[in-house]
Order: structure tokens, then sequence, then C-alpha cells
């Protein structure tokens, strides 16, 4: 197989997981505290290979994302856009950060993920006020670097460039 359909092929199988753990049932008190796990492999994806991923797959995981939640077209599809257009502008320097600092920044990447998708519910009149609604950002904090030495094993051993 082509290192570049492989690179591809471990791409898509990332994402493919991270929509799988966004889709899977959980305990209804663990809900609010779900992660956005395809923005995070996003964010990823854009720092390490930027030549790869990028708007493009933004727009297209956010629009798998309306259709997977069943909400309304482009509402996460704008979101998951703006995240990876300024992860793109950012990844140089935060490449560089240790960890911890990485996963402030990713709180913020996540913190205006969320405030798209709310600014765009707000505008339909579905918005949600609550504490919950903002807690997936801090848990993504949390997961990051474990998540980044995850995604960047599973890169290294398949070489992807």
């Amino acid at each position: 197989m082509a290192a570049n359909t492989r690179s591809r092929l471990i791409i898509a199988t990332t994402f493919i997981a991270a929509f799988i753990l966004t889709s899977l049932p959980g305990p209804g008190w663990a809900e609010p505290f779900r992660p956005d796990w395809v923005a995070l492999v996003l964010i990823y994806w854009c720092m390490a290979t930027p030549n790869r991923v990028g708007v493009a797959t933004g727009w297209t995981v956010g629009l798998i994302l309306d259709v997977l939640y069943g909400s309304l077209l482009g509402q996460h599809a704008l979101a998951k856009t703006v995240v990876a257009f300024l992860t793109l502008k950012l990844h140089l320097q935060v490449r560089v950060f240790p960890l911890w600092q990485q996963a402030v920044v990713v709180l913020l990447l996540l913190g205006i993920n969320q405030l798209l998708v709310l600014w765009i519910k707000g505008i339909i009149g579905t918005a949600s006020s609550s504490f919950g609604y903002w807690s997936p950002m801090f848990i993504g904090m949390l997961i990051w670097p474990w998540l980044f030495i995850i995604l960047r094993d599973i890169r290294r051993r398949a070489h992807v460039t």
C-alpha cells in the first residue's frame, strides 16, 4: 500500500474511532461530561499534519456530526471549521509547548467550538444555559495529554507525515 494511502487510512480510522466514541451510549449522569472526541482528534491532526488535515476536514467532520446529532445542518460544521482554522494558524507555536500548555490552548479552542454552537442554538431558540454545557471542554483539556500521546504514537508507528 502506498504511504499516502496508508496515511489517509490511519487518519480516517482515528476520526471513525472519535465518531464511535461520540455516539456510544453512556449513563445519563455522564452525558454532560462527554468530551468532544471529534474536535480533539481534529485539533491533533491539524497540529501534527497540517498539510493533510485542515479546514475542509473540519467542515466535513462537522457535517457528519450534524447528521449524527440530527442538529441544524452546518451548526457543527461551522464550529469545527473555525477550530481547524485557528489550530492551523497556531500549530507551529502550540507544537513546541509542553503538554500542560497545549491543554490550555485546547481548552480555548474547545471553548470557541462550544461558544459557536451555543450561538447558533441561541439563534434558533434551543440554547442551554447550564454549566453542564461547558463541562466537555474542561474534560477535553484533562484528556488532551493522554490523547496526544496515543495519537502521536499511532502517527509515529504508522509513519504518517
